[in-house]
């Protein structure tokens, strides 16, 4: 069995496909509609909580 390792983002490049500032990731992760993991201080984004994120967000507006 082969186990896939989730593509992990740092904060700058989850910014970077949102399109929005630093402040605004962190809310997102404060309040718990992006998901992420701290790995020794550094913050983490899996790519797919970014794609889920966004899905819900398109859920949203239609």
């Amino acid at each position: 069995m082969t186990t896939v390792t989730p593509e992990l983002l740092a904060v700058p490049e989850v910014m970077a496909r949102l399109k929005v500032g630093r402040s605004q990731v962190y809310d997102l992760i404060r309040t718990g509609r992006l998901a992420s993991i701290k790995i020794d201080g550094a913050r983490r984004v899996p790519a797919d909580a970014v794609r889920v994120f966004i899905q819900s967000q398109l859920g949203e507006v239609g």
